[in-house]
């Protein structure tokens, strides 16, 4: 996951009368996963309150903007620099996170309040699948941010079902799966933030041994070259 603390590492190579010389620099950058969960929490509890009644139906066009205007750039500027750490699985799932609540606050404020949309319903079952990829990779370095990542392909898919379907059992279960979620990804970006204030982890997150802990050591730059975003071709 991304947050690892970064290095300013250079590297040049380069052979006496050879080949020209090639300069890699990495600069540091700070943790993304706050802002990315952060969005997430907002967007989902907006929406929850509105799948269990806390909000009238005539609200619908607000929770429309607030997923547009808030909680989407938060979690599209969230993918940007996921992708610019180098951390391939949170950009891919903040980056489909993102789009789905563009479309999702487009849809309620081009649609009657009340309605539903079966055209949402697929989009957000799609997207539940597009996170999965996300979601095993992620578990790989930090347990609790997958497990974020998992609960909200559970949220898109009850939700989905609900747009698809109808039914007021659906929409609640959506709703309460939404609060959850959001505590979960507060939780998240609370333990993130500590981390990366202190230096060392302060709240679990689930970090397996295959994850550096956030002072780990400056990385091995021998492959560098070959990297994704580095080398000729992807």
């Amino acid at each position: 996951m991304a947050g690892e603390r970064g290095w300013p590492v250079t590297r040049t190579d380069a052979a006496a009368g050879s080949e020209p010389e090639v300069r890699i620099e990495l600069r540091p950058i700070g943790t993304p996963l706050s802002l990315g969960f952060t969005g997430l929490a907002i967007a989902t509890s907006t929406l929850a309150c509105l799948n269990l009644g806390w909000l009238p139906t005539a609200s619908t066009h607000h929770v429309g903007l607030v997923l547009l205007g808030f909680a989407a750039p938060l979690q599209a500027l969230a993918t940007w620099l996921s992708f610019a750490a180098r951390d391939t699985p949170t950009g891919s799932g903040f980056g489909v996170q993102a789009a789905s609540w563009t479309v999702a606050g487009l849809t309620l404020l081009d649609s009657p309040a009340g309605s539903r949309s079966a055209t949402l319903g697929i989009l957000l079952l799609a997207a539940a699948a597009g996170l999965v990829p996300s979601i095993l990779t992620a578990g790989i370095g930090k347990l609790v941010p997958a497990a974020v990542m998992a609960t909200t392909a559970v949220r898109f898919v009850l939700t989905g079902l609900y747009e698809k379907l109808g039914g007021t059992g659906l929409e609640r279960a959506a709703g309460g799966v939404g609060i959850f979620l959001a505590v979960l990804a507060l939780y998240t970006a609370l333990a993130v933030d500590l981390e990366a204030a202190r230096g060392r982890t302060v709240l679990p997150l689930g970090r397996r041994s295959a994850s550096p802990g956030p002072a780990a050591a400056v990385p091995d730059i021998g492959e560098v070259e070959r990297e994704p975003g580095v080398r000729p071709t992807l």
